[in-house]
C-alpha cells in the first residue's frame, strides 16, 4: 500500500464544512473596507529576509525564533515566508512609487507563516487581513481605523466579545528616555527575569513588557509606564485621539503596558482583545509606524495600520452565542434537480444551465449518475437544498417541472418550465 501523507503540522486544511464561514467573513470584510474607500493590494508570500529583520527588529520573537527562512536555489539570496504583511506592503509601495507625497488607503488578505507551537488560535500558517494608510499624520486616520474595525465587529456579531485597549509609545526620543528608566527598574529584578528577558534587558527592554510569562506579571505591573514619559506632541496626539473616540461613543481601555511585539510602532498602538479564546486573546492589533517607510528606503511618510487574525475571529464567532444570529444561515444549496436518466438527464442539464444564466447567484445541484427517485431525494435532503425539482417522463413530455419543498410542510406542485425562473426568484427571495 502506498504511503499516506498528512498535512504539515500547524498548517490546517479548511474543509468544505468550514469554508462558508470564511466566505461570510471575506464578503463582510470587503463591504466594510470598500465603505471607507480602501483599495486592495495583492502581495507575494515570499520576501527578502532582510526586509523583516530590519522592519520587525532582530531581537523580536518573530525574527529570532519563528521565521521560515531558506536560500534561493538560483541566486542564493535569503528568502522568508512572510510572518506579517506590513513590511511587504511598504516594500511594494516604495518599489512602485505609491507612497511619495501621496495618500494611500490599502488592504490585503492572505496567509502568513510563523514557526511556533501549534495550538487553538495559533498556527504555523494563519491568515491575516491587513489595512494600511499612508500620508496622514493626525489622529483622525487612527480613529477611522478604529471605527472601521468597530463596524466590522458589529457586522460579524462579535462586538460583545471584544475590548479595545490603547496606549501611546511616543517618539523615538521619548522612548529612549523611558528606556533608561525601564532598564534601571528591571535591573533590580534581573535574577528574577526569565532567560529571554535577561537577554533583552540591555538591548530591547520594552519587549519584556510584552512577556506572557505569568511569573513576571508582578514585576511588569510595577514597572514605569511609557505614557508617563511622552513628549508634549505625542501626548497631545494621544489625547486628541481619545477625545475623538469618546465623542463618537467608542468604548476603550488605556493599557499602559501595551507595547506591541514589533519594533516599527510609534505613538498610538492598540489591540482588540477577548477573554473567550484562552491565551490567544488578541484578534486584531495595530498602530502608527511613521518611521518604517524611511527605514526601508523610502521618503519619510506617516503611516498607520492594523492586522486581523481571521482564524481567531472565526473562533470567536463560534464562542459567542449571538454569532449564529449575526451570521445568518450558513450557505447551503438552493435547488437539487432530480431526473430519471437518459433523455431526462440531458434535458435536466440544459434546464440547469438556463437557470444559471438567468439567476447567477442560484446554488443548484444536478443529480449525477444513476439512482431511484427515493435515493435521489435522500441526496437532495443531505445537500441542504430548500427545494427539489423533479424532471421525470411526464414532466419532460409536457414541458413542466414538479417542485417538492424539502424544508417546510407544503404540497408538491407542478408548473410550466417557462415559469420556473419567476417562481424561484420569488420563493428564494422570501426565504433567503
Amino acid at each position: 500500500m502506498a504511503k499516506k501523507f498528512e498535512g504539515v503540522r500547524g498548517m490546517p486544511d479548511v474543509l468544505p464544512g468550514d469554508t462558508p464561514r470564511w466566505r461570510q467573513f471575506e464578503r463582510c470584510l470587503q463591504r466594510v473596507v470598500a465603505a471607507y474607500g480602501y483599495e486592495e493590494i495583492r502581495l507575494p508570500i515570499l520576501e527578502p529576509t532582510g526586509l523583516f529583520t530590519r522592519s520587525i527588529g532582530e531581537l523580536t520573537d518573530i525574527v529570532e525564533k519563528e521565521m521560515y527562512t531558506f536560500r534561493s536555489l538560483s541566486d542564493k539570496d535569503s528568502l522568508t515566508l512572510r510572518p506579517e504583511g506590513t513590511a511587504g506592503c511598504v516594500r511594494a509601495g516604495i518599489e512602485h512609487g505609491l507612497l511619495y507625497h501621496q495618500i494611500q488607503r490599502l488592504w490585503y488578505m492572505g496567509p502568513m507563516f510563523r514557526y511556533e507551537r501549534p495550538q487553538k488560535g495559533r498556527y504555523r500558517q494563519f491568515h491575516h487581513v491587513g489595512v494600511e494608510a499612508f500620508g496622514m499624520q493626525g489622529p483622525d486616520i487612527e480613529v477611522e481605523h478604529i471605527l472601521m474595525m468597530s463596524r466590522l465587529w458589529r457586522e460579524l456579531g462579535v462586538s460583545s466579545g471584544v475590548v479595545l485597549q490603547l496606549n501611546s509609545l511616543g517618539t523615538l526620543a521619548s522612548r529612549n528616555q523611558y528606556r533608561v528608566q525601564l532598564i534601571d527598574y528591571l535591573s533590580k529584578y534581573q535574577q528574577d527575569l526569565d532567560e529571554d528577558s535577561q537577554r533583552r534587558l540591555q538591548v530591547n527592554p520594552l519587549r519584556i513588557l510584552d512577556s506572557k510569562n505569568p511569573s513576571l506579571a508582578s514585576i511588569i505591573a510595577g514597572a514605569p509606564k511609557c505614557n508617563d514619559y511622552l513628549d508634549a506632541e505625542s501626548k497631545q496626539h494621544f489625547e486628541e485621539f481619545l477625545a475623538y473616540l469618546t465623542e463618537l461613543g467608542v468604548l476603550y481601555e488605556v493599557n499602559p503596558n501595551l507595547v506591541r511585539g514589533l519594533d516599527y510602532y510609534n505613538r498610538t498602538v492598540y489591540e482588540w482583545v477577548t477573554d473567550k479564546l484562552g491565551a490567544q486573546g488578541t484578534i486584531c492589533a495595530g498602530g502608527r509606524y511613521d518611521g518604517l517607510v524611511e527605514e526601508l528606503g523610502g521618503d519619510a511618510t506617516p503611516a498607520v495600520g492594523f492586522a486581523i487574525g481571521i482564524e481567531r475571529v472565526l473562533l470567536l464567532q463560534q464562542a459567542l452565542s449571538e454569532s449564529e444570529t449575526a451570521l445568518g444561515v450558513l450557505e447551503s444549496n438552493d435547488v437539487y434537480l432530480l431526473h430519471m436518466g437518459g433523455a431526462q438527464q440531458r434535458a435536466a442539464i440544459q434546464l440547469a444551465e438556463k437557470l444559471r444564466d438567468e439567476m447567477p447567484s442560484l446554488r443548484l445541484l444536478v443529480h449525477c449518475g444513476a439512482g431511484s427517485l427515493k435515493q435521489q431525494f435522500k441526496k437532495a435532503d443531505k445537500s441542504g437544498a430548500k427545494i427539489a425539482l423533479i424532471l421525470g417522463d411526464s414532466e419532460h413530455e409536457t414541458n413542466t417541472i414538479s417542485i417538492k419543498f424539502l424544508r417546510e410542510a407544503r404540497d408538491q406542485q407542478s408548473i410550466p418550465q417557462r415559469e420556473l425562473t419567476q417562481f424561484l426568484t420569488g420563493y428564494l427571495g422570501r426565504t433567503l
